[in-house]
């Protein structure tokens, strides 16, 4: 199967929607946060995008890999971009480089790297410090439209309002975006049993379509197995209500069978021991295929997934788009170039059976499989989460660190 060609990036003049309604794969990027994280180039626990101004390069060549690696989406690297969250908790980006400077060299960044191939522009916004302070509706619009006014001037191709814990605000997030007049997709970080006030997922489908969502679904906090149950029961809420919309799904890369309600944020491991959990590229030539047949055209990946994770998506899904992406250049297909490999039985893994059926191992004697979720039940308006500017004092960290320990007493 030949690369994508001249053909493939012609295609790129299409508009989202143009594609996803002729029945065409569009292919998501992956985790910009975790994955600079580690290249040391954002700090975890904001997880502000200002290395779209510090790092324009770092930010550049993750784009354009996901790009090789089959992506179709180039996402601003917006996340947490809000003016409200580049100066919470202390944190210096509102003040000495604005937000209008991050989204606006996001924006740059990703439109530069989507014109070298098939890409189109996404623009996107996330949930605020401002909605989890229970801030007015008036106030959480007023911050939204301050990222909007950006994405319109640099005139991107749709909007994404991504990873929200609540409905009320993803709507709210939508009818924002929606005065762009461009398409806008809608994904929340739910699990199965719906959102933090109990919405089930259905109807969160069913009020982010209502409330313009052109493209319905999740990403983030869960994998892909359990995002493809709550993307299931999405597809069923919007069916029963009679409502249309695109499907789109952007998982973690992190296995989370354990899960409770706020998915891996609640697992001890979160953020800085995770890899023990990451998938495979055969679990996610798994999910690909799995999300394809449930009629998702939208897939890709959130943090995490890293381009030989995307790769895998558009490896799975070739036969259906006709091509291979140019990172498939150097990755003989389940595992075809181990036929050269120097040992008789690396050669013997040379083929699609031994990797498909595959139990991997984690190489760490007698650790747990699962783990147990903090599961601290705190949502909007728990004073625990009230947000502030200043930085978190060593009291407030005092407090939580007695409660934590308290939580450990009582699960032990």
């Amino acid at each position: 199967m030949p690369p994508a060609g001249e053909g493939a990036k012609k295609a790129a003049k299409r508009g989202i929607l143009e594609r996803l309604e002729a029945g065409e794969v569009v292919i998501g990027d992956g985790g910009f946060v975790f994955a600079l994280e580690k290249r040391g180039y954002v700090k975890a626990g904001p997880w502000t995008p200002e290395a779209a101004v510090e790092h324009p390069e770092a930010v550049r060549q993750l784009h354009r890999e996901f790009l090789r690696a089959g992506a179709n989406v180039m996402q601003t690297f917006t996340f947490y971009a809000s003016d409200d969250k580049l100066e919470n908790r202390g944190n210096y980006v509102g003040e000495k480089i604005s937000g209008q400077k991050v989204n606006e060299a996001a924006c740059d960044i990703a439109r530069d790297v989507a014109n070298e191939g098939d890409a189109l522009v996404a623009g996107g916004v996330s949930q605020t410090p401002s909605y989890l302070s229970c801030k007015s509706e008036k106030e959480v619009k007023t911050i939204f439209r301050k990222q909007l006014e950006v994405f319109v001037k640099k005139n991107v191709d749709f909007m994404i309002a991504e990873y929200f814990e609540h409905v009320e605000e993803a709507v709210w997030a939508v009818q924002v975006l929606k005065e762009s007049g461009k398409p806008v997709a809608s994904t929340m970080c739910i699990g199965p049993d719906g959102d933090l006030n109990g919405v089930p997922a259905g109807e969160c489908a069913v009020q982010l379509a209502k409330a313009g969502a052109d493209i319905v679904g999740v990403n983030c906090h869960f994998d892909p197995f359990v995002c493809l149950k709550t993307l299931k029961l999405m597809k069923e809420g919007l069916e029963a209500a009679g409502v249309k919309a695109h499907l789109m799904i952007q998982p973690i890369a992190y296995l989370t069978p354990d899960c409770g309600h706020q998915g891996f944020i609640d697992l001890p491991e979160f953020p800085f021991a995770l890899e023990p959990r990451v998938v495979t590229r055969w679990d996610i030539h798994k999910y690909a295929r799995e999300a394809y047949n449930m009629g998702i055209r939208y897939i890709g990946g959130c943090c995490g997934f890293e381009p030989y994770h995307v790769r895998a998506i558009a490896e799975e899904l070739a036969p259906e788009r006709g091509f291979l992406p140019e990172g498939s250049e150097k990755h003989g297909s389940w595992g075809a170039g181990l036929d050269m490999h120097t040992k008789p039985w690396v050669r013997a893994r040379a083929r699609k059976e031994y990797w498909q059926n595959l139990k991997p191992s984690t190489g760490r004697p007698y650790s747990a499989s699962l783990s147990v979720p903090d599961a601290w039940g705190v949502t909007r308006g728990d004073a625990d989460l009230m947000q502030q500017k200043e930085a978190t004092t060593e009291q407030q960290l005092k407090n939580l660190f007695k409660k934590q320990k308290q939580k450990s007493e009582t699960t032990a």
